[in-house]
């Protein structure tokens, strides 16, 4: 890496190991000096979310530092505890119970198939009753010509 595309990161790593302190000094000063400066610094500042995290990359790189685990967690939607086997554990855990909660959603399917089976059968059952109960209807007479 050049010299000109290293200072860059050096000066973030710099500013990152002072906190947000110094990230917000160094965006004031940009604007004393030269005002699109530190617009850019404050828009990097909020793009990067250094601006409203409680520290900067330090924090980053110690929180995100296992990537299964961070695919794991961003999957169920929670954050590291920062304990692994706690965070083994709890991912285990959601892992059992969406499980549970696809065997209790196909029980429901069998339960109101069951019970539209059990409707139809009887539906099936009436009208039988009902045609074997019915009095038969009286045919009628054939029209013809009449002599």
């Amino acid at each position: 890496m050049s010299a000109i595309t290293a200072w860059p990161n050096q000066a973030q790593d710099w500013l990152d190991e002072r906190g947000k302190p110094a990230w917000i000094a160094t965006m004031i000063l940009g604007f004393i000096l030269f005002w699109p400066l530190g617009l850019g610094i404050l828009f990097y500042m909020i793009w990067s979310k250094r601006m409203f995290n409680g520290s900067c990359r330090n924090r980053w790189h110690s929180h995100h530092h296992d990537w299964k685990m961070h695919r794991e967690m961003h999957r169920h939607g929670f954050r590291s505890s920062g304990n692994s086997a706690f965070d083994a554990y709890k991912t285990e855990t959601l892992r059992r119970l969406e499980e549970e909660q696809d065997a209790f959603e196909a029980f429901l399917q069998r339960l109101r198939e069951a019970k539209d089976k059990t409707e139809f059968d009887a539906f099936m059952d009436e009208r039988a009753r009902e045609a074997r109960t019915a009095p038969p209807e009286a045919p009628e007479p054939p029209q013809g010509p009449s002599a």
